[in-house]
């Protein structure tokens, strides 16, 4: 009988090259954790749960020096047949619980078989997502009472979870005590436990318990907590898979669009912020109900939950009056994260759900800053990057490797469709792209929820269940931009008569034109026009984020960056050449000009699935610069020169090598129509 440990079997794992030797016999999966080797396990190797599966490789392999015969492994046995059977497994797999040690092995661990699962994002510049969510599951065996040893069913549970799986110091709510004999009994002592792993603050407590082998799920949100709309994402903390998202608007709107009328609103009404805090939770509720149905999950799994949000929405959710953020210096109640449960928010789901709130940068640059800076990493980037937020209070940050600075910026809803005369939020019958023939001014346009474009054969047809309902907002990006380049619309701002424009489609609106995009009156349908006033909201909106995004560069001492990501809930939709052309963003190359998507999103799934960026984030916001722009005076200087359309003072040479802009201004000065219907006041 051989004794000696060095002529015991290789095991080599892939991907990680990790190897050792282990007497014949060694289940696969023990050789695994002996290593470290990432391989899940929920049962811990009793071959119910599958999620060991391994896949061997038999030959030569002269990369680790190993040949691997037929009989590497011990045989195919009747639990691995059971579970193929059952529930189907592909062939050249094998359960590593099962599977034993009895020749050099080289044993592959597929990505479904990892803890640490990796998720790829959609866009393939982002980085992966490494699964380590706060909450698991655990399969365990609890010793039945005795009557020689009076402790209590607990107690027991809390043994099991320590000696079966190293989890020390577990502690459980008082609904876990409610219901926890009879599903110790109903599952003969076997039982799966859901269990929060804890954190700086908390020690582990068990959220859940199933009688037997639990096959189903738990899931956690992630959550964007904006001005105007909140967004969720469901996710899978077993799998990290999205398997739901949905978004309403914001229930607080009607106390205010912007962010600083909700400040005022709190001021003037003595129960202002209460009022609209419940006003944020039951909307929020009816998100998870939606969300929830959508996908078919009980909210009661619903065991997780991160939230990102600016800091006046930080506060409202909270139930903190935001009043000191309506006054230098801006003091926030508090910047660090925030672990919480959710029945302290009174939130609808799952009762002991853990909530964690990613820390606030500033006292206007929120925790939805920190969730982009998480998935965009600019404090990882070798080049110079600026990162903008698009939403109703925007965040910018710019860095690279060096130093990162952040601020916001107060750009009002306008990006978003509010504000402006046919604006809506973005859903089907929204108009999102617009191209204008520069000759003829004649417009074409896209709507949601169809493929074609306006003036193509079967466009009346494919909208038929829509209509044209309004202009979303990438759509009032677009078409402001054409305007502009088309002449509609002055560097000003200034919409031109039907003779300096050259079309009829500029209508008399009042003392000035507007430009008509669309008119089904003699259908019934909705008449869509651009007025002045739609075009001055988004002059102001992309001169407040224009002039953040310059004061960021006076900062770091620089006149152009690198590249820049155009983040937000519509950043994937925005065209680069159109928001260069209204001056939204700095000249820069377009193809250097990317989208996020939804990155304040997308940094809360991050922290929602790994409970070690959570940590991450919060060394990181520590380091970040944070400008106020309510207190530089340069601020305001950007900004009027910003106004124009892309700007008064800088250049844009990168822009004008790629589009003609008119440089004729609308704005004669006369008291006649000829000034574009403007009329002077008179003086009293």
């Amino acid at each position: 009988m051989n004794t000696d440990p060095s002529q015991d079997p290789l095991v080599v794992f892939t991907p990680s090259g990790k190897r050792g030797r282990f007497p014949k016999g060694t289940p696969i999966l023990t050789a695994a954790r002996q290593l470290g080797v990432d391989l899940d396990s929920v049962c811990g190797g009793r071959g119910i749960c599958s999620k060991c599966q391994i896949s061997p490789g038999y030959g030569q392999f002269s990369k680790h020096g190993v040949t691997v015969h037929a009989d590497a492994l011990s045989e195919w046995n009747s639990v691995e047949e059971r579970y193929k059977s059952k529930r189907g497994m592909l062939d050249g797999r094998r359960l590593g619980c099962q599977a034993m040690v009895q020749g050099d092995v080289v044993i592959d661990v597929p990505p479904e078989s990892q803890v640490h699962k990796q998720v790829v994002r959609k866009r393939a510049e982002a980085r992966d997502i490494t699964m380590n969510p706060s909450t698991k599951l655990y399969y365990v065996e609890v010793q039945q009472p005795d009557m020689h040893d009076p402790s209590g069913d607990l107690e027991r549970l809390r043994d099991a979870l320590r000696e079966q799986w190293a989890l020390e110091n577990v502690h459980a709510d008082l609904h876990i005590l409610q219901t926890m004999q009879p599903i110790l009994r109903k599952g003969d002592w076997k039982v799966t436990v859901a269990v929060h792993l804890g954190d700086r603050e908390n020690a582990p407590r068990i959220m859940h318990i199933w009688p037997g082998y639990y096959e189903g799920s738990v899931y956690g949100l992630a959550v964007d907590l904006g001005s105007t709309t909140i967004a969720a994402h469901l996710c899978d903390l077993q799998s990290g898979a999205v398997v739901a998202s949905s978004g309403i608007m914001n229930p607080q709107i009607r106390f205010g669009e912007d962010l600083m009328s909700r400040v005022s609103y709190s001021m003037m009404n003595a129960d202002g912020a209460q009022a609209m805090t419940a006003a944020v939770r039951e909307g929020m509720n009816a998100l998870f109900t939606q969300i929830s149905t959508e996908a078919h999950i009980d909210k009661a799994l619903i065991v997780d939950a991160v939230f990102v949000c600016n800091p006046v929405m930080h506060h409202l959710f909270l139930g903190i009056d935001p009043f000191e953020l309506g006054q230098a210096p801006f003091a926030l109640a508090t910047s660090n994260a925030l672990r919480l449960r959710a029945d302290d928010l009174h939130l609808n789901i799952h009762p002991s759900a853990r909530v964690y709130l990613l820390p606030c940068i500033a006292g206007h640059v929120g925790a939805d800053a920190a969730a982009v800076a998480l998935s965009e990493a600019p404090d990882k980037s070798e080049d110079l990057v600026l990162v903008v937020d698009v939403g109703t209070n925007a965040e910018i940050l710019l860095g690279n490797r060096e130093k990162v600075l952040a601020c916001s910026s107060p750009t009002g809803p306008a990006f978003e469709g509010a504000q402006i005369s046919s604006g809506q939020r973005a859903a089907p019958g929204a108009i999102e792209r617009v191209e204008i023939d520069p000759v003829t001014k004649e417009p074409r346009f896209r709507v949601i929820g169809s493929e074609l474009w306006s003036d193509e054969d079967g466009f009346e047809e494919s909208i038929t269940g829509s209509g044209v309902t309004g202009i979303c907002g990438s759509g009032i990006i677009e078409m402001v931009a054409e305007m502009r380049m088309a002449g509609i619309v002055d560097a000003p701002g200034l919409i031109g008569t039907p003779e300096q424009t050259g079309t009829d489609r500029c209508i008399l609106d009042g003392r000035t034109y507007s430009y008509l995009v669309y008119d089904a009156t003699d259908r019934g349908g909705p008449r869509i026009t651009i007025t002045n006033r739609d075009v001055r909201e988004i002059q102001m909106a992309k001169a407040a984020l224009y002039s953040g995004a310059r004061l960021l560069m006076d900062k770091f001492g620089v006149d152009k960056v690198d590249r820049i990501v155009l983040a937000g809930a519509f950043g994937a939709h925005i065209s680069p050449k159109h928001a260069m052309v209204l001056g939204m963003i700095p000249d820069a190359p377009l193809d250097k000009v990317t989208s996020a998507g939804n990155a304040a999103g997308t940094g809360a799934r991050i922290a929602l699935l790994n409970r070690e960026a959570r940590m991450e984030i919060e060394e990181t916001v520590r380091a970040i610069h944070k400008v106020e722009t309510a207190i530089e005076p340069r601020f305001q200087e950007h900004f009027v020169n910003a106004s124009a359309m892309p700007n008064s003072v800088e250049p844009f040479p990168i822009l004008n090598s790629i589009v003609h802009l008119p440089t004729a201004t609308f704005n004669t000065g006369g008291g006649d129509k000829s000034d574009g219907g403007r009329r002077r006041r008179r003086r009293g």
